[in-house]
C-alpha cells in the first residue's frame, strides 16, 4: 500500500512527510516554528527545509508571530486544506484498491488487529518507523 501511495503522492509533487505535516497542522492549527520539530519529530533543520517546500507551494504560511516578533508562526494555507483533502480522497481510493480483495468483514479485522498492534509497547517501533518517513 504504501508504494502505491507514495506513487499517487508523487503526482501531487509530495511525500509522505509532506502530507504528516500538513495534516498536524490542519489537526493542530497554527503552531510555532520553533516547536514544529518536537511535533513532527524531526531535526529542526530538516523542519526549515520541508517548510521551505511547503511554503513554496503555498501549502503552509510563516509569519511573525504577534506575541514575540522574534518568532514565527506556520499554518495551514487555504490552498494547503484543498490539497490536503485532495490527498486523502486520493489515499482513501488507494486504500480500497489495495484492500478490494477482502472481504468487508476482513478489513474489520484487520483494522482491529491494527488498532490492537499500534496500541502495545512495541508501538514505538512504528513511531520511530513513521519518524524516518518525515526525515526522508
Amino acid at each position: 500500500m504504501q508504494t502505491e501511495a507514495e506513487v499517487e503522492l508523487a503526482a501531487f509533487g509530495l511525500r509522505a512527510r509532506h502530507v504528516i505535516a500538513l495534516t498536524l497542522l490542519r489537526d493542530l492549527g497554527e503552531q510555532n516554528q520553533s516547536d514544529l520539530h518536537a511535533t513532527f519529530g524531526m531535526d529542526p533543520t530538516n523542519v526549515v527545509a520541508l517548510l521551505n517546500e511547503l511554503e513554496a507551494d503555498d501549502l503552509v504560511e510563516r509569519r511573525r508571530s504577534p506575541q514575540d516578533r522574534r518568532r514565527h508562526t506556520v499554518s495551514l494555507t487555504p490552498a494547503g486544506g484543498t490539497r490536503l483533502k485532495e490527498v486523502e480522497r486520493l489515499l482513501t481510493g488507494v486504500e480500497q484498491r489495495v484492500l478490494d480483495p477482502l472481504t468487508r468483514e476482513e478489513q474489520q479485522t484487520l483494522y482491529a488487529l491494527l488498532s490492537r498492534a499500534t496500541e502495545s509497547p512495541t508501538s514505538a517501533e512504528a513511531l520511530d518507523t513513521s519518524r524516518a518517513c518525515m526525515e526522508d
